[in-house]
């Protein structure tokens, strides 16, 4: 994934990058073709998208006008083209493409291209600006000449459709047609002098050749120049398409049509004329005496129910050429396809019963068409009509034909544009209804950007619709796009309309149409998006009807069984039983209803028992577990103390004397793990040891002589301590030096600081107190420096079964306690 994740980011960047070097390119070229230009003053350019005119030497880019934006097509002549000419051929070419454009300026009409912004001349550049245009239809033909390289793919591989050609070649004719009414004949019609614009129609240029009939009758007349031999071949007529006439210096607006048919026949031999002449005059003139013989076999490339027309447009004698009129009403021309896109052109004529009577028809003709004109042509048209509602139920059906064909860069660019203004109609309601059945694809093609600013409102909008159809078809409809709506929108958009739909709504079909449509989602949904929104409300639904109880029913199993939801027994026992029993004795329940919901019951009441079955035997296997724990650490507790207490207790003596409450708090706390029971011979090895200690001389606390009572009360709630102290009590004592154990917190804290290791095992002291010298059975513990600041000076002792207790010290004997007893 991450792999294909960064060839697609590095093709993005590349096309990126490419797309700004070429802009780039273009900016640099212009900058140098056309400084000073009054046309770059009022429109920006963006790329070379082609060339056209006389011997291709217009350079066409793309751009927009700066103040409005508009999209435009800049043609500009490079004047460097010319500087190998002679003075005469540079003027004369300069002066004959300014003729052009002045003549093409005067013109309007929708065949002749449109001008948006007249001829302007600097030192080294001419430019101009009209409508949006694709290419000239050289370029289209495979003609790159005066094109930067490499060549777009797009245009490289672009291949005319038969359709497209008949059309284009009728919208010529049409053009020719209104020149010829404005005695003005052309004089050099051929693919050089055609220009396709954005929407794919064919436009009249390069009108460099024209000819004005100044005679005053009815009848135009024109005389045309007589060929230069010395001139340069590109600044006169291009001799492949140029009619035999012109040899003896006549022409007639039948030499427009020669023209024509010529154009017809290239337009489907690969933009190849009959005759290659190489621009040689001589050439010409030979290939044109063929003419007289020319038979149907000869145009192969050409329709065959189309070669005996292109044969008379051909004809040698003016004469016996079909005129303009003719030649649109060829029958060859007008198939279906070309029917329907005429038709589109002339729509702002007709009345709406008539028009919808064409859009009706229209989606059995769209197939046909290629997708080029569809979206380049039809489209357009069909989005003329989106400023009139009443007919948008018509051509909406059409306009999503065409973008389910479409591919996702067409659909963006060319279909969705007009859809949007259309999402914003509630009215008529058909509007939505179209929509509606529609909805998955607009959510497949559409970013989703605009999907949440302007498709999913139409979603929201069918919801709170007046009208119960629309409700009920947008309930249907959804859960088949549930998959393509984001979390957020379902959460906090849908799902509250279609709870409010269904809890206000009064058509109780619309109701269980909310139901059976949650149901359907809920495969789409999370299950804290379940527990928090959709079963908190259907306990809320206002009726009680069969089907509602049903739907409910179906809605509650559905999450119960459902493996990703798992609803927990907490909430069936809580909220789910409660609210689901009491609708088992609702009386418009048949009999088949009733068992469902009883079936249902008895499901749910059996998988609470199971689950808190096994929670309950888990949670007794856990008590029996610490019982026999706590068993074990009592049985330990007892066995082994003794020994310890024998082992340790000059450690224990050690740390007892920290005790700040006096000796009986820690005799206490030993003894509520040990023995209370002390050998005289133990008593005598402390005291002795005692005498012994290094810190002897460091004033130890005066011990205290207690008399025989105290003693033995002192044993006595001593036993009775041990008897009564907790395992953890015990275990803290056994893990802990004993003195240590009892002592209160603060006095632990200080200890733990003092000496750091004080949890260690008795037998191993820390190093500071100096006990590598004394023998293990009598380790003594030496300080190396006194401890801190108002903390008690401890006295350490050591035992010594050998030494004699101090002198101070009474040790009592057994004859001293049975004397007491009695």
């Amino acid at each position: 994934m991450n792999n294909l994740m960064n060839v697609n980011m590095d093709s993005v960047i590349n096309k990126l990058r490419n797309t700004v070097t070429t802009v780039t390119s273009t900016v640099s070229q212009l900058s140098v073709v056309l400084p000073g230009n009054p046309v770059t003053r009022e429109f920006e350019v963006t790329q070379h998208i082609g060339s056209g005119g006389p011997g291709l030497m217009w350079k066409i880019y793309s751009g927009y006008k700066k103040s409005t934006k508009q999209e435009a097509a800049i043609f500009v002549f490079e004047k460097k083209q010319l500087e190998k000419w002679s003075r005469k051929d540079r003027d004369n070419m300069i002066e004959t493409l300014k003729k052009g454009v002045s003549q093409l300026t005067r013109l309007r009409h929708p065949r002749i291209l449109t001008v948006q912004h007249p001829l302007e001349e600097s030192r080294d550049s001419l430019a101009f600006a009209t409508e949006p245009v694709f290419a000239s239809l050289a370029t289209v033909m495979g003609c790159f000449d005066n094109m930067p390289q490499p060549i777009d793919p797009e245009l490289k591989h672009y291949s005319l459709h038969p359709i497209e050609i008949k059309l284009g070649l009728l919208q010529v004719c049409e053009g020719i047609t209104f020149l010829h009414g404005a005695k003005i004949l052309h004089g050099n019609v051929c693919p050089e002098s055609i220009i396709i614009n954005q929407q794919g129609a064919w436009k009249i240029f390069g009108l460099d050749f024209s000819l004005t009939s100044t005679s005053g009758g009815a009848e135009a007349k024109w005389t045309p120049k007589e060929f230069d031999y010395e001139a340069q071949p590109v600044s006169q007529q291009n001799l492949d398409f140029l009619a035999p006439e012109y040899v003896k210096v006549t022409c007639s607006a039948a030499s427009d049509m020669y023209s024509l048919g010529m154009l017809l026949y290239a337009a489907f031999n690969d933009g190849k004329s009959l005759y290659i002449n190489c621009g040689s005059w001589q050439i010409y003139k030979q290939n044109i005496e063929k003419l007289h013989d020319l038979m149907d076999s000869r145009l192969g490339a050409a329709p065959p129910e189309m070669r005996t027309f292109i044969r008379n447009l051909l004809s040698h004698n003016p004469l016996h050429r079909p005129d303009s009129h003719e030649f649109s009403k060829l029958e060859a021309l007008h198939d279906e396809g070309v029917k329907t896109l005429n038709y589109l052109d002339s729509l702002f004529q007709w009345d709406n019963l008539q028009k919808s009577k064409f859009y009706k028809g229209l989606s059995d003709i769209l197939p046909t068409l290629p997708q080029r004109v569809r979206v380049h042509r039809v489209v357009p048209c069909l989005a003329q009509e989106f400023v009139n509602p009443s007919m948008v139920p018509f051509v909406l059906p059409n306009v999503l034909k065409i973008a389910e064909w479409a591919s996702p860069e067409e659909y963006v660019k060319h279909v969705l544009p007009h859809l949007r203004d259309v999402m914003k109609l509630r009215e008529p309601v058909q509007v939505l209804f179209i929509f509606m059945k529609n909805m998955e694809l607009l959510l497949q093609k559409t970013p989703p950007d605009i999907t949440k600013s302007d498709v999913l409102p139409l979603i929201y909008g069918s919801l709170e619709s007046d009208s119960v159809q629309v409700q009920e078809l947008c309930l249907a409809i959804i859960p088949g796009f549930a998959g393509l709506i984001d979390y957020p929108a379902m959460k906090n958009s849908l799902l509250p309309r279609i709870r409010k739909l269904c809890l206000t709504t009064p058509s109780l079909s619309v109701r269980v149409n909310c139901l059976v449509c949650l149901g359907k989602i809920l495969d789409h949904l999370d299950k804290w998006l379940v527990i928090d929104v959709v079963l908190p409300f259907l306990t809320e639904i206002p009726s009680r009807e069969s089907a509602v109880i049903m739907g409910i029913i179906g809605i509650y199993k559905l999450a119960v069984n459902h493996k990703k939801l798992g609803v927990t027994k907490e909430i069936i026992a809580t909220k789910i039983l409660p609210f689901v029993f009491p609708l088992t004795i609702e009386n418009g329940l048949t009999t088949q209803q009733f068992s469902t919901v009883m079936s249902f019951v008895y499901d749910l009441v059996q998988k609470v028992e199971a689950e808190h079955k096994v929670k309950l035997e888990e949670l007794g296997a856990i008590t029996r577990e610490k019982e026999q724990m706590k068993a074990e650490i009592n049985s330990q507790s007892g066995f082994g103390i003794n020994d310890n207490l024998s082992k340790s207790s000059s450690a224990t003596d050690i740390f007892g004397d920290f005790n700040p409450y006096g000796s009986s708090s820690s005799n206490s706390t030993n003894n509520a793990v040990a023995s209370p029971k002390v050998s005289n011979d133990v008593s005598q090895s402390v005291a002795s040891n005692a005498s012994r200690s290094p810190y002897s001389s460091r004033s130890p606390a005066q011990n205290t002589t207690k008399d025989l009572t105290s003693t033995l009360m002192e044993s006595n709630l001593r036993q009775m301590h041990s008897q009564q102290s907790t395992t953890s009590r015990m275990t803290t004592s056994m893990s802990m030096p004993m003195g240590v154990a009892s002592m209160p917190p603060q006095q632990m804290t200080m200890m733990n600081s003092y000496y750091p290791s004080a949890n260690n095992n008795l037998n191993s002291y820390p190093s500071k107190f100096g006990a590598s010298n004394v023998p293990r059975s009598q380790t003594t513990m030496n300080m190396n420096s006194g401890p801190p600041m108002g903390m008690m000076n401890p006295r350490l002792s050591t035992m010594n079964h050998q030494q004699q207790s101090d002198s101070n010290t009474k040790i009592l004997s057994k004859q001293d306690i049975d004397e007491f007893l009695r």
